[in-house]
Order: C-alpha cells, then structure tokens, then sequence
C-alpha cells in the first residue's frame, strides 16, 4: 500500500484553512494509503513559544485531526509527535550538510516570516531542511499540502534525487497533494494574504474553536468589494472568490456550483450560507473534540504511533547512514 504523510504546527489554534488544506485531505484519502499523521512540535519552536502553551496545543492538536474525522482505529493511520522520534533531527543533519545555504534563504516561507521579525533564529532557515527528513523517512507517495507549501515538497524531491545520485536509490520521490478547491483559504480582513494561525486581527480568521457566534460574525463582516456581482476571480475579486472558496469546501460541493447557486444574489446571501456551511460542520467537530480530550485515548494512539514510526525511520535513516560513512562498518 503507497504511503500518505502530512502534519501541522500546534503553534496556535487550527483554522478553518488548515481544515481545507491539509486535514480534510487525510479525511478523504486515509482508507486508501497508510498515513502517517504527525504533529511537528520541532517546527513550532523556531519562533518563541510557551512550554505549557505547546504541550497543550500538541494534545489539542490530536484531538481536532479526530474530531475532523480522522480514524485512529484504522489499522494504517499512525498519529505521532515529531520530537518523540529521534530520526527525524538524525536525519536533518545530514541533509543539512548536503543543501545549499542559498537554497534556503530563497524559500518563500522564510522570506515572508524573516521579514516580521528583526532578528531570528538560524532554525527559521533551515527548518525546511527538517521537513525534507520528516517526509523522505517514510518514502510516501503523497504529501497533501497548500498551495503555499508546495516549495517545501519540492525541496525535499531535489534533496532526494540529490542522494539518490549520490549515494544510490535511497529515497522515493513525494508528490504534492493539493485539493483542487481550498488549497489555500484567504483572510477575510484582507484577502490578499493566507488565513493565519497567527494573525493579530481577530476578525481575520476563522477558529476550528470559534463559537457559532464568533464564526458568524467573522464572515458576514468579511471584505468584499463594490461591484456587487458574484463571480470566481482571484486576481480581481479576491474576498467574493475566498467566500466562494469556504463555502464550496464546506458545503461539498464546487467553486462552478456555487457560483450558479448564487447568481443574481448578494452578498449578504454568500456571506449568510457561508456562515451556515461552516457552522454546520464546526459544532460538530467540537463536540467530537470534548468527546475525544476528555476520553483518555490519546496517549495510547500516540505510544502506538511513536514506536510505529520509530521503527520504519530507524531503518531508513541507518540505510542513509551507512551510505554516508558514519559509525562502524
């Protein structure tokens, strides 16, 4: 069976974004690959985080990804946290001392967040390097991601040709996985940008743990613009296309269907059903979410996860090791 692999930063409460663009996928796909599921607590900390704050937002983590749906019971999904298993750092080490400095200072990622801090840590750099051993340890077929990670999948496909050239077939190259509708959810504030985890703007973006209220208010106060027609152009109608976006995802249905559903409207109709597509899925996934924190089976899911994947990344980090001349023959 061909290998899935996808994670999410537990640096802050999950969005209705990282819901379209990363989890529904392993909703979708999970009967039909072994999954590897993980929470990349090691990404989290190349900006400053609480300690308390971050062991909370692991948990909570692995209880939204089954309350969305994800199934621990499947006998190929594994749930794990990255810093649990040691091979993933092992590794990128190695593939660091192996990538261009320069490869990693042109990443899109790091251009945009080096430029919201004065001064940063060097792991803010190479931490894409890590994510190439995250996901080249479990040789996975697909990587499911946004639009905006894409660079990442891609990095980690040159790095293993790289060491696939030099060293001899250790390493199958990943695909990116990106949904055809809701690969990349929008601010509402300003639509120009990726909905953010992190935004300061409360209003901005939508909480897999917003109340029906706050949900509500977020999208019907979201920018528009004064043509008063509704129609799919992100170039030119980037808020009405966001809103089109949200609603098709949450709705099931697509970004043409929605558009014809809402022909001759106004925006306030988009903006009201939006709110009801998205309400009727998020109450749900937080009663499921109160059901699963308060069940006790996540540190099981997660043993079970962690030696799992610590067996097959053991394996695969000493092929490479053994390939690059470290320790005794």
């Amino acid at each position: 069976m061909d290998r899935l692999l996808t994670g999410l930063q537990p640096s802050g409460a999950l969005t209705i974004g990282n819901y379209a663009g990363g989890i529904s996928q392993v909703v979708n796909y999970q009967k039909d690959y072994e999954t590897f599921l993980f929470v990349p607590d090691m990404h989290a900390i190349t900006v400053p985080q609480d300690p308390e704050a971050l062991h909370k937002n692991i948990i909570n983590a692995i209880a939204l990804y089954i309350a969305c749906g994800v199934d621990p019971n499947l006998p190929d999904m594994h749930i794990y946290i990255q810093s649990e298993n040691p091979y993933h750092a092992n590794l990128s080490w190695i593939f660091e001392c192996h990538t261009p400095h320069g490869d990693l200072t042109r990443m899109h990622q790091f251009k945009a967040k080096s430029a919201l801090h004065e001064s940063f840590t060097e792991g803010l750099v190479t931490y894409p390097v890590l994510m190439a051993a995250d996901i080249l340890l479990y040789d996975p077929k697909y990587v499911p991601t946004g639009i905006d990670q894409k660079q990442h999948v891609e990095l980690a496909r040159n790095l293993a040709i790289r060491f696939n050239n030099r060293y001899g077939e250790l390493f199958r190259l990943p695909e990116p996985l990106i949904p055809t509708v809701g690969a990349k959810i929008r601010d509402l504030q300003n639509p120009e940008q990726k909905m953010s985890k992190s935004t300061d703007n409360p209003k901005a973006s939508v909480f897999l743990s917003d109340t029906e209220k706050q949900i509500r208010k977020k999208i019907m106060s979201a920018v528009t613009d004064s043509e008063a027609v509704i129609k799919f152009d992100e170039a030119n109608k980037p808020g009405v296309s966001n809103l089109l976006t949200i609603y098709s995802v949450f709705a099931d249905t697509t970004v043409e269907d929605a558009v014809a559903k809402f022909e001759g409207g106004g925006y306030g109709d988009l903006k009201k059903a939006t709110a009801d597509a998205v309400v009727s899925k998020v109450i749900p996934f937080q009663d499921k979410y109160n059901e699963v924190i308060n069940s006790g089976i996540i540190d099981d899911i997660l043993n079970e996860g962690r030696d799992y994947s610590i067996k097959i990344a053991q394996a695969k980090y000493e092929q490479v090791r053994r390939a690059v001349g470290f320790g005794r023959i």
